[in-house]
């Protein structure tokens, strides 16, 4: 009696073992993950390499893919932009370094006379020295954009950047109405030549159109 016991138990450990083993060795021989996205190892659900798209892992697995895309598309636009600039001329100046080459000039002059004539500003005499600074400066620049000189037009074009954030900053502390069209005339004249100046300087870079 003892031994067929013994026997019933064995034969029932062995049938409640047997489901465990079906399913880790199937009988078509592929294995099966478990249900909820498990790994094989046991880890997680949705537990993955890093950069392997998974959806657990915090990241894209395109990213690298997609900021790749917005380079080769922002270098095709700057392609297409410089193919479509034509070259200059043996002595062409582009309009816009033209005029900012005099603007320079009336500068220095207009500084220079004011400066010789005793023109007070606020009550008080400019300083000769920074007058005298400004002006070299500006005498420079218009000798440099007038040839045609790329370091000169980009110097001119930091100026214009300076005067142009100088403006926004003061129209936002102006306190009457001349304060504020002051800021509009620098916003009005230095923002289209900024503008076009930018166009000019890639024209500048290109080699010259042989006649």
């Amino acid at each position: 009696m003892g031994q067929r016991s013994r026997k019933r138990r064995a034969t029932g450990g062995t049938s409640a073992a047997s489901p465990a083993r079906r399913n880790s060795q199937p009988a078509d021989g592929v294995r099966r993950l478990p249900a909820g996205g498990d790994s094989a190892e046991g880890g997680p659900p949705g537990d993955g390499a890093p950069g392997d798209g998974a959806p657990g892992n915090g990241a894209p697995g395109n990213s690298g893919t997609d900021l790749q895309r917005g380079y080769a598309r922002s270098r095709a636009k700057a392609d297409e932009v410089r193919a479509n600039l034509e070259p200059l001329g043996p002595n062409e100046r582009p309009r816009a370094v033209t005029v900012a080459a005099v603007i320079a000039a009336l500068l220095a002059l207009a500084n220079l006379v004011l400066l010789l004539i005793g023109f007070e500003v606020n009550g008080e005499e400019p300083s000769v020295t920074g007058t005298l600074i400004f002006c070299a400066i500006m005498a420079t620049a218009a000798v440099g954009m007038w040839f045609r000189q790329y370091w000169a037009v980009l110097g001119f074009e930091m100026l214009l950047g300076i005067a142009l954030v100088g403006a926004g900053i003061s129209l936002l502390r102006a306190s009457n109405l001349q304060a504020v069209a002051l800021c509009l005339g620098i916003f009005v004249l230095c923002g289209p030549l900024f503008w076009y100046l930018i166009r000019a300087m890639a024209r500048l870079q290109m080699p010259s159109r042989t006649r």
